[in-house]
């Protein structure tokens, strides 16, 4: 059956058990409850396991930190010291926390990463030329840690993570494996689903993250489809770790069709991070994203049907703004008509990751007039209406390498919006150096984007006398800005 709800991740490294000098304070082991109580978010999911050792004193796999010793990292010192004067006190980290979140009136789930276990046969890995996922070895600890969860602990979901291992690469099942297994990783999920319900009942919640795009997934050995038909999940979460970078386009559109015919719920990732283009140091850094983007994306996903919303890292201690999004990104009427920055994802430049068709930057080698096409969803609708409080809606294209005289063409949905109010200001994207290149607004009145999918397109059509040579899209955007009032200056066409 389907659920609404709000989700919020905590790693249980970063913002947690590598925090804290020994002993850690019983207030200090709650915190990360503590971080989002009073928001929006009504369940809590926990890493209880990232691939070299459990976060939680299991008695089926390895405890972080033991095969690490003598430490010489203060992170993993912490971690180990925190457990150790915790369990002196009499306490279980794990326990600490469910007994918290059900304190706080949240739900608890342990999130059990898949891509490897502390203490695996380094043989079983497919790097190293192992079969991972088809050895009946790997299967049955992951089973039984999956038991483990939900039967000695009392957690109201069990989250099995895929999606830690890189898209790209075989990292389930070799590539000659995957015709003949993809079916057994279907019996192994039916089996963790079946006992999750015959120890700790319906109630308890069942569920994956899998990949956005379904040929990655099967590329994988995980019939995501064949699953969710089966009435294996209670929900799926699609996301990419190896970008890490919040998308408002992601492209899960078969995710929540397949889902929603078998009563699965859809959980959207709001990443973290978008990537910033810094042209000085040649590469993209990662900066946490600004709340207008935050919200274009949250309701992007709850416009394309989502179930709820789920999100992670985001900057921390938190403040106000980060526990208020929390609380808007819960309802989507929360969120209907603030700002919000609609835009289209950057690539990630770590030739290691997998991409799944982000549509910029685009290189343009030369003025040739051929139109270069990205779609965009605007989840609002900024028609001049009675009663619309949008004050402007902005267009906005970053580019590198571009001078005002170049004929630049810019449509939206294959109307021109070169006729609107343009401003130009200077691409800031090198902090170091001058700057090297244009971002033109355009002040949207008469082409405005539509409620759903619109397709920009953007050409260099000639370069003036001398200047040869291409330029680089770097970023589009759609800004909605909204007023307290309803507004009547603008005049949309028909």
């Amino acid at each position: 059956m389907r659920k609404q709800r709000t989700i919020y991740h905590n790693d249980a490294r970063h913002y947690h058990l590598w925090l804290h000098d020994p002993p850690i304070r019983l207030k200090d082991a709650q915190r990360p409850v503590d971080d989002v109580a009073g928001t929006g978010v009504d369940t809590f999911s926990y890493c209880v396991e990232r691939g070299d050792g459990a976060f939680y004193p299991t008695k089926v796999g390895l405890l972080f930190g033991t095969d690490k010793q003598p430490f010489s990292s203060s992170i993993t010192w912490h971690a180990w010291e925190a457990f150790r004067s915790l369990s002196d006190d009499g306490y279980d980290p794990l326990q600490i926390l469910i007994d918290r979140a059900h304190e706080k009136g949240m739900e608890f789930w342990a999130d059990l990463r898949l891509a490897q276990y502390g203490g695996m046969d380094p043989k079983f890995a497919i790097e190293n030329g192992g079969r991972y996922f088809a050895e009946t070895g790997v299967r049955e600890h992951f089973s039984a840690m999956s038991r483990e969860l939900v039967v000695d602990y009392n957690s109201d979901g069990l989250e099995l993570d895929f999606t830690i291992a890189n898209g790209t690469h075989h990292s389930y099942l070799r590539p000659e494996d995957v015709e003949q297994y993809t079916s057994v990783i279907t019996e192994w999920v039916k089996s963790v689903s079946e006992m999750v319900k015959r120890f700790s009942g319906p109630q308890c919640a069942i569920g994956a993250r899998v990949y956005p795009l379904e040929e990655t997934n099967l590329r994988q050995g995980l019939d995501v489809r064949e699953w969710l038909a089966n009435g294996i999940l209670d929900f799926v979460v699609p996301m990419q770790y190896e970008y890490n970078s919040l998308d408002p386009n992601m492209p899960f559109d078969w995710l929540i069709e397949a889902a929603h015919l078998n009563q699965a719920s859809v959980y959207g990732m709001l990443q973290p991070y978008v990537p910033v283009q810094e042209v000085s140091l040649q590469k993209d850094n990662r900066h946490h994203a600004p709340q207008d983007m935050m919200r274009a994306t949250a309701a992007s996903y709850w416009d394309r049907g989502v179930d709820g919303l789920y999100t992670w890292f985001m900057r921390w201690p938190h403040g106000s703004d980060e526990r208020t999004l929390l609380t808007d990104i819960s309802d989507p009427d929360l969120i209907s008509e603030k700002d919000k920055r609609f835009f289209v994802l950057r690539r990630s430049q770590d030739p290691d990751s997998a991409s799944y068709g982000a549509g910029l930057p685009i290189e343009i080698p030369h003025a040739d007039s051929k139109p270069r096409a990205v779609s965009i969803y605007v989840a609002d609708d900024v028609r001049a209406t009675p009663g619309n409080r949008v004050k402007s809606v902005k267009l906005i294209v970053s580019t590198t390498n571009m001078v005002g005289l170049d004929g630049f063409e810019v449509m939206l949905n294959g109307e021109s919006v070169l006729g609107e109010t343009c401003t130009r200001d200077f691409a800031h994207n090198t902090p170091h150096l001058a700057p090297r290149g244009l971002e033109l607004t355009f002040e949207l009145k008469s082409v405005v984007p539509i409620h759903g999918w619109n397709v920009v397109e953007l050409s260099l059509n000639s370069r003036p006398k001398g200047f040869e040579g291409g330029m680089i899209v770097e970023g589009v955007e759609l800004l909605v800005e909204y007023a307290p009032y309803p507004t009547s200056h603008r005049v949309a066409k028909e």
